[in-house]
């Protein structure tokens, strides 16, 4: 049985969002069962199983907007696609056009407005975080009163780093100091929660929800490419009915 989450958060009725989790497919082995990429090993003929699983699960009219992540600051419209596109975003305001990010310890972010008009999708890595993933998109987007959903991610006491993603991050802005713990081993636990919630309050983005989940302590929910390395993807959609 396919088994997914739907945000916790206020959006208007007719926007729709979910993640989806590790059960309910055909794969097997490293991937079991629900994974939805094609690029981490899988054979495809599962994948496509499981995309059309998804599709028909919630009706959707159109195949969702895949894209090749490449942890990247870049931002694509979602309904002008042709074909898969280097991007670890997407945004759009047309109807049925389903933008989708594809995570296994990243962080998934969804974004709307508070009329329902414009939905984005994002894949927040530490590196697309850094680099400005969250502010690109925003600018993408129509001036308006936005939310947020984040979604399953790493959780704060998984995500050990070095000292030079914690200095890069201090160096965009000393705020993002309290997103990192020093641990005796010289290396420091990363929230990634935190850093998004700092950059989405910075950038005018104050109703932000989700944020409690962690990919790698619960194993039968979720894919975890720290736990387990070979694995395979979570999706996590939105889309405007």
């Amino acid at each position: 049985m396919m088994n997914w989450i739907s945000p916790d958060w206020p959006a208007p009725a007719n926007i729709h969002a979910l993640t989806t989790l590790r059960t309910g497919g055909v794969s097997i082995g490293d991937y079991h069962s629900f994974n939805l990429a094609e690029h981490v090993g899988d054979k495809l003929e599962h994948v496509a199983i499981n995309r059309k699983r998804l599709r028909e699960q919630f009706s959707l009219s159109h195949e969702p907007s895949w894209l090749n992540q490449t942890h990247s600051s870049d931002i694509v419209c979602a309904d002008q696609l042709k074909g898969l596109v280097d991007a670890d975003a997407s945004y759009t305001e047309k109807e049925q056009c389903v933008c989708v990010v594809l995570t296994a310890d990243c962080l998934p972010i969804l974004l709307c407005d508070t009329q329902g008009k414009v939905i984005a999708a994002i894949h927040g890595g530490w590196r697309g975080l850094l680099n400005g993933i969250i502010e690109n998109s925003i600018a993408k987007l129509p001036n308006t009163e936005l939310m947020a959903w984040l979604g399953p991610a790493i959780g704060p006491q998984c995500f050990e780093v070095g000292g030079e993603v914690k200095h890069a991050f201090v160096n965009k802005g000393a705020m993002f100091s309290e997103a990192f713990i020093l641990q005796k081993n010289n290396k420091y636990l990363a929230d990634i929660y935190c850093l998004a919630r700092l950059i989405l309050n910075k950038a005018g983005v104050e109703q932000v929800y989700g944020g409690d989940f962690c990919t790698v302590t619960e194993a039968e929910r979720y894919f975890s490419y720290r736990r387990e390395g070979k694995t395979g993807r979570l999706a996590t959609l939105i889309w405007k009915a």
